[in-house]
């Protein structure tokens, strides 16, 4: 046999392909669109961020209503101003701490609602 006999490999391609866009899911297009079914789901959000804020907001109002009560009760200055400068930053760096992380949990359950995947 000689090597003119043996057909020549070639390279077969096709078109380039196109990248599709992704599926937009139901629930993304409902809030998109301002259907019912979307603004519930965007009230439900309002609610949660809400009911987050509000609940801050009666603890550290129980946190900062008692603070007279406290310094009525010990009668020198030292001990207010030591509550003052150390024992009532803790309580509300908490409080900031725990709506923050309760706030991002809100927006993560909503966009996975948004994006259609399941609950964790």
């Amino acid at each position: 046999m000689c090597a003119e006999s043996t057909p020549r490999r070639e390279v077969v391609t096709g078109e380039p392909r196109r990248v599709r866009p992704l599926p937009r899911y139901r629930t993304q297009s409902e809030i998109d669109e301002q259907t019912a079914l979307g603004g519930a789901y965007v009230r439900s959000l309002m609610r949660s961020q809400l009911r987050a804020g509000l609940t801050a907001f009666t603890v550290l109002a129980v946190v900062a209503g008692t603070l007279p009560l406290v310094f009525a009760a010990l009668h020198s200055d030292a001990v207010v101003w030591a509550v003052l400068g150390f024992a009532a930053y803790p309580p509300l760096t908490l409080i900031a701490w725990w709506y923050v992380r309760r706030a991002e949990r809100n927006e993560h359950d909503f966009a996975r609602l948004v994006e259609g995947r399941p609950a964790q």
